[in-house]
């Protein structure tokens, strides 16, 4: 019998060592770490997609999409495999951050409030990483434009941007810091006539006395980050922001 109970354990011990690892998520399922990982990835980033387009990026969810959309999050939060999303974001060497990225989804109310304008509708919504700058750009356009056809009310475009510098937060590998140094608005199209040609109207933005790149009220925590797909967590006023990479952010 304890022959029999050692070549038992042995067997066991053997069959867990070439077992794929697993990992718990959020809501207590269970993923295998090992050929499963990537798929189950990408099936959580497609579920993403189509909530994103279904529900508008978040400005037509309702109760049961937002839900559906943080469980989603959640499950995928948990396959993150970049655990220095802030490497390079001063110098721009070799930032897992740098280029074009596209929101298709976001809880942040600043963002959502746009929604509400009566005379405009929001357009792309973008975040540009070229380190040290990382800059916001809205694109806006007239409601009347969204409801008619072109033939009847020509395409007008007018561009936000609003620039900051990224810095890296000590021993925090997944935070950037953020300190907002200018905003601009841009006339890109005007009646089917491109106007990109037109001064832009800006101002910079007051720096806090004192603040530095430690100290900076601004910053956003990464909480999944891959080749295709961004999402970071702001501080105050708070929200998170799912963007997918893109190769143009131009309007």
């Amino acid at each position: 019998m304890t022959r029999f109970l050692l070549l038992l354990s042995l067997l066991v011990t053997l069959t867990n060592a070439f077992a794929p690892p697993v990992v718990v998520n959020a809501r207590g399922g269970v993923f295998q770490l090992a050929s499963t990982l990537n798929n189950d990835a990408e099936s959580l980033k497609k579920q993403l997609l189509q909530l994103g387009a279904s529900y508008d990026r978040g400005y037509g969810a309702s109760t049961k999409a937002r839900k559906d959309v943080e469980d989603v999050i959640a499950d995928l939060e948990v396959l993150n495999t970049e655990t220095d999303a802030a490497r390079g974001i001063s110098s721009g060497q070799d930032s897992p951050l740098s280029g074009s990225w596209r929101m298709i989804w976001t809880t942040a109310q600043d963002v959502l409030v746009l929604g509400a304008s009566p005379l405009t509708t929001v357009g792309a919504i973008y975040q540009v990483f070229a380190p040290p700058l990382v800059t916001n750009i809205i694109d806006f356009i007239p409601k009347v434009q969204a409801l008619l056809p072109t033939s009847l009310f020509p395409s007008t475009l007018i561009r936000a941007e609003v620039t900051t510098r990224a810095s890296p937060r000590t021993d925090m590998p997944m935070r950037v810091g953020l300190n907002f140094e200018s905003v601009k608005l841009k006339p890109v199209e005007f009646l089917g006539m491109d106007v990109d040609n037109l001064p832009p109207f800006g101002f910079d933005l007051p720096q806090i006395p004192g603040a530095d790149s430690e100290s900076s009220p601004g910053y956003f925590d990464v909480s999944y980050l891959d080749d295709e797909l961004l999402i970071i967590r702001q501080n105050a006023p708070g929200g998170l922001f799912v963007l997918a990479k893109t190769d143009d952010s131009s309007p």
